[in-house]
């Protein structure tokens, strides 16, 4: 199933995209695409409708995919060719950060560059959307606990998470860097989450181009690690890593967002994205 939320901000409605590409309206059923929903019976409760008896809707926006999310963490360095051009090691255990939920947004809304900001960069990604509660499980149980997987841009401002001190969560969490969706794909419909090819343009050139074949740690290692050192539940989200090409790695010298630049980026499976820059 492709779950997703549609409606003006902080008043999403739950959602799904049926086979045809229509949209209907799940309202009647769940109230929204967040914790029990992401569990087995409920996942299960929204399998057993037959979408042409819902209502069909057209809405002017779409919300992030997933509602009430408790925990937003993001790995770093996850792919070795961005490492290797952002000048780092490959990391002998995964490292994670956190990203602030108040960055969360729609999958097409303006992403707003901070006030100051003068190195804002994108960073395509497989999310991961938790649907049971995780805590010290191995990775042979991990992708028993995923709900889906959705498209997220971890946009970062570089000046802000590696010059201004400490860790990177200040660098990560400004509102709208963290777009999610447009829908959360179901776990069953995406046999194999380290087989997927995944790209980002900014204004019609090609700026990412990747696969997750080529992660140093797969979804299921990422979410056993991560349930070692704190409790995943429903709605939380992981950010995997992103593949080369992002605006700090250009050569002879970094190329970042500016207000009217316009980045498309998508998942093979999962949908894409479209967000016009905008100055916060």
């Amino acid at each position: 199933m492709k779950l997703l939320r549609f409606g003006p901000k902080g008043q999403e409605k739950p959602g799904l995209l049926d086979d045809n590409g229509t949209v209907r309206d799940l309202s009647a059923h769940v109230s929204d695409i967040a914790g029990d929903t992401l569990g087995a019976a409920g996942l299960a409760k929204i399998a057993a409708l037959d979408p042409a008896s819902l209502p069909a809707v057209e809405p002017d926006r779409l919300g992030p995919c997933v509602g009430q999310t408790g925990k937003f963490i993001c790995i770093g360095l996850n792919y070795s060719d961005h490492a290797a051009e952002a000048g780092m090691d490959v990391p002998k255990e995964p490292i994670i950060f956190a990203k602030a939920t108040s960055a969360i947004c729609g999958p097409n809304d303006d992403i707003e560059l901070p006030r100051g900001s003068k190195a804002s960069d994108w960073e395509v990604e497989l999310a991961v959307v938790i649907g049971k509660e995780a805590k010290y499980i191995t990775e042979a149980e991990a992708l028993d606990h995923v709900a889906g997987y959705c498209v997220a841009n971890d946009l970062s401002e570089r000046d802000y998470q590696i010059k201004h001190e400490g860790q990177w969560t200040k660098g990560k969490s400004a509102d709208t860097f963290g777009p999610l969706g447009p829908w959360l794909v179901t776990r069953d419909e995406v046999p194999d989450p380290q087989n997927l090819s995944l790209y980002l343009d900014v204004n019609g050139t090609r700026m990412q181009s990747g696969s997750t074949a080529t992660m140093v740690y797969g979804v299921a290692h990422v979410v056993a690690y991560l349930s070692r050192f704190m409790s995943l539940q429903p709605g939380d989200v992981i950010a995997t890593g992103t593949p080369p090409g992002v605006g700090m790695g250009m050569k002879p010298q970094p190329v970042y967002l500016k207000p009217g630049d316009q980045m498309e980026l998508g998942i093979e499976g999962l949908g894409q994205q479209v967000q016009k820059v905008v100055q916060g």
